[in-house]
């Protein structure tokens, strides 16, 4: 297992970041013990920046400190669900805002998300799709007007980024996810409103179920391994 060398620029958050993909991706198992000195010489950083890295992951409930170290405690399917509860609480509550406080040109820039992703899908970058699809639903947050709801996005933010390229990543073609984020958007700007809220639930129960499934699938590889 080696890891690229990071620069000198937030490396708490950069350590955070590539063990956050390789522990959602499957490459970091559930149960397996992280060692502060190795994972200092495999970064080419300090512990300090490894620490910080373990308090950010501990947050997210992706590792967990005991007597004899820090382990791997990973997404389970159960995991997954829990997550997915609380993003449906908290995007029905921020669309249902912003359908009633956005300005006319308010989702210009969810419109600009939209366009992202159909042209991603057309090329399969399943990167870019997922950047713009995490700005799209970031967007969401920010026309709600209401500060503390994006605060608390912004909190799992760094999972659901590395959610949705494992998400997205399942994926063979991408444009019905494209267009899916067509019609929450036309339905965002134009309602009614409980036909949005029922079509943004329906779109996150597909993507929970989609993840769950990736979670299955990379527990199971990493058991036969």
């Amino acid at each position: 297992m080696s890891f690229p060398s990071l620069v000198q620029r937030s490396l708490g958050d950069r350590v955070a970041h590539e063990l956050r993909v390789r522990i959602i991706g499957g490459e970091l198992p559930r149960g397996t013990r992280l060692v502060e000195d190795v994972l200092a010489e495999q970064f080419d950083v300090s512990r300090g920046p490894i620490r910080d890295a373990y308090r950010q992951l501990e947050a997210e409930g992706l590792l967990e400190s005991r007597r004899r170290g820090v382990f791997v405690t990973g997404l389970t399917e159960d995991d997954v669900d829990e997550l997915y509860m609380l993003r449906e609480s908290l995007e029905t509550l921020a669309m249902s805002l912003a359908m009633r406080r956005a300005e006319p040109g308010g989702w210009d820039r969810a419109q600009e998300c939209v366009d992202e992703m159909a042209n991603a899908a057309q090329r399969r970058d399943v990167r870019t799709f997922a950047r713009a699809d995490l700005e799209f639903h970031t967007e969401l947050y920010r026309l709600s007007g209401h500060r503390r709801l994006r605060a608390v996005w912004e909190q799992y933010l760094p999972t659901i980024a590395v959610v949705l390229d494992v998400t997205n990543a399942q994926d063979v073609d991408l444009h019905p996810a494209a267009e899916a984020h067509a019609d929450l958007l036309r339905l965002a700007r134009n309602g009614p409103e409980e036909e949005a809220l029922t079509n943004l639930r329906a779109h996150l129960l597909g993507a929970r179920n989609r993840l769950r499934a990736a979670i299955g699938t990379t527990q199971r590889s990493a058991t036969a391994d």
